[in-house]
């Protein structure tokens, strides 16, 4: 039985803005201009931690 393939995952460019679209096999690196510090997108789900 395969593995999964890998859920790929969006950056922002820090450079240029672009959305980068990355597995994690790539090379952190976008695609269109080449710079190398990319951003996570923020999630759209509610995320909720519980105090103690």
């Amino acid at each position: 039985m395969d593995p999964p393939p890998p859920e790929a995952v969006y950056y922002i460019c820090g450079d240029c803005g672009m959305e980068v679209q990355l597995k994690s096999n790539d090379v952190i690196q976008c695609r269109e201009c080449g710079y190398r510090i990319l951003y996570k997108k923020r999630t759209r789900r509610i995320v909720q931690y519980e105090a103690r």
